[in-house]
């Protein structure tokens, strides 16, 4: 028979008794944990702004950093779309082609060798997180949120405070969280 060394146990208890008193951040307990598979996603993205105008390449920069940032595997591309004023002009009808993997819970029956190991992690996107992000940018994270982020990865308590005012920086504001199934980090 086992029996878990008295130390063990006293140590286990005190973490589960921190964790529920809330003296332990969520950051500081285990992330729940299991094993899914890829999902590729091959989408084109049109982007329709008021405020912010940006040419395709800027376009397919931003995107790729969002996908990254939101959980998709490292090896997402983003490549400009075809722009009615040229590479590198800036485009009210921008657009880009996505092509990137998002983990999702294995199904009970896949294989084991489709399977990979999955955990849920925080991702939280605002003006500034990550750095690249700016206040003009609100478009583009409501788009982002609607056309990406509910419609390809998996997440759970999504919230999304977005309240963008056409044509002025001035009095937008932007915050999307969420937990994504993505890879464990390395």
């Amino acid at each position: 028979m086992f029996r878990p060394s008295s130390r063990l146990h006293s140590g286990c208890a005190a973490l589960l008794l921190a964790a529920a008193t809330g003296l332990v951040s969520a950051a500081e307990t285990p992330a729940a944990t299991g094993s899914g598979v890829w999902q590729k996603h091959d989408i084109l993205f049109h982007y329709v702004g008021f405020t912010s105008i940006f040419s395709c390449d800027g376009l397919a920069d931003q995107l790729k950093m969002l996908l990254v940032s939101a959980g998709a595997r490292a090896d997402a591309r983003a490549t400009p779309g075809a722009c009615a004023n040229g590479s590198g002009q800036p485009d009210r009808m921008a657009s880009a082609r996505l092509v990137y993997y998002t983990l999702a819970p294995s199904p009970q029956d896949a294989a084991a060798t489709d399977a990979v190991p999955g955990q849920w992690r925080k991702v939280a996107l605002s003006v500034d997180h990550p750095r690249d992000l700016k206040e003009g940018d609100c478009e583009l994270m409501e788009q982002f949120r609607d056309e990406v982020v509910r419609k390809t990865f998996t997440t759970r308590n999504l919230t999304a405070q977005i309240s963008c005012v056409p044509h002025q920086v001035a009095g937008t504001r932007f915050s999307l969280a969420f937990e994504a199934f993505g890879a464990p980090p390395k």
